[in-house]
């Protein structure tokens, strides 16, 4: 077993990305004005020529990435989720979606857990708005593990992806040496036969703690990692919905648009059974501290015990 490491993704994303660039040349990172929040600044401090701080200025930086990308590079464009993600919106689909560029947007502090910044930079859009481009791959890692391997994925994917990062710290759940990523390839963490929970992100941990309780209730729940909202691992959820029969799906980001809606939408058109979404219903969120606002929001072991209880009973 590996060590349990307790680290927020934004920091593995910093740190993974440096090591890589050691073994590819092609790799550039650029940032706006958010190198010290983003963790960008790791790779800066040891490749400062291959760093581009592109100020507050986050739809130009899409556009110098996209132009570094017809160069052979390999660029990961960092900010904030509401920023890269969310003011970009344009430039990442006309300039690198429509193009099919090889540029990697890396969306950090996104949903509720920003905590104390608020409504206006709590990004819980992203993940919709990255899955409507086309052919862009949107990944959510869970753990630090789980973001090491997602940003190698990442630089050998050639096309653009969208990786999505977290400024809460969390306790890695990928502690297991034969771990393996693969984009598109979701992960069963624990086997069952009652119900799946399907979850993304740091929901992941969350999942994995409400199934322990779960069992000691006498509910055996499945739980999946779905690191890879797109391409979706459509044959595991099907499986799991055949197996299982009933679906919770968890994430940190807004019930429209994202990992509930995309099961949800794979299920009805070949296997249909029950689903149950948990996410951020459709509001805003607003400053707080960030595990109290995830109690609050119902992203947490609690509420996913809950909506399973609730699931099996009807």
């Amino acid at each position: 077993m590996r060590e349990v490491v307790k680290k927020a993704t934004r920091e593995s994303f910093g740190e993974a990305v440096t090591v890589l660039a050691e073994q590819n040349p092609d790799i550039v990172v650029l940032d706006a004005d958010l190198a010290e929040a983003t963790k960008t600044g790791i790779f800066k401090k040891k490749y400062p020529d291959r760093f581009i701080d592109c100020g507050i200025a986050e739809c130009n930086m899409v556009g110098i990435a996209a132009g570094l990308a017809t160069c052979g590079k390999i660029p990961f464009a960092a900010s904030f989720a509401m920023f890269s993600a969310g003011r970009a919106f344009e430039q990442v689909r006309n300039s690198v979606g429509y193009p099919h560029l090889n540029v990697k947007i890396v969306g950090s502090h996104a949903g509720i857990s920003v905590g104390e910044d608020g409504a206006t930079h709590q990004c819980c859009e992203d993940i919709a708005l990255m899955r409507a481009i086309p052919g862009m791959v949107v990944l959510n890692p869970a753990d630090h593990y789980e973001m090491q391997a997602a940003v190698k994925a990442a630089a050998e994917y050639k096309g653009p992806v969208y990786l999505r990062l977290g400024r809460l710290a969390v306790e890695s759940v990928h502690n297991n040496e034969d771990y393996t990523f693969e984009i598109g390839k979701g992960i069963t963490l624990r086997p069952g036969k009652d119900i799946t929970i399907i979850a993304t992100g740091l929901m992941v941990g969350e999942a994995a703690k409400a199934a322990k309780a779960l069992e000691e209730q006498g509910i055996d729940a499945r739980v999946i990692d779905m690191h890879t909202i797109k391409p979706l691992d459509e044959d595991l959820v099907r499986k799991a919905a055949k197996e299982t029969g009933r679906i919770v799906t968890v994430e940190e980001h807004s019930v429209i648009g994202g990992l509930g809606e995309a099961v949800a939408s794979c299920l009805c058109e070949t296997c249909p059974v029950p689903v149950k979404k948990l996410g951020v219903n459709d509001v805003f969120g607003h400053s707080g501290p960030a595990v109290d606002l995830l109690k609050e929001f119902g992203l947490c072991a609690e509420n996913i015990e809950a909506a399973v209880k609730q699931l099996v009973k009807s």
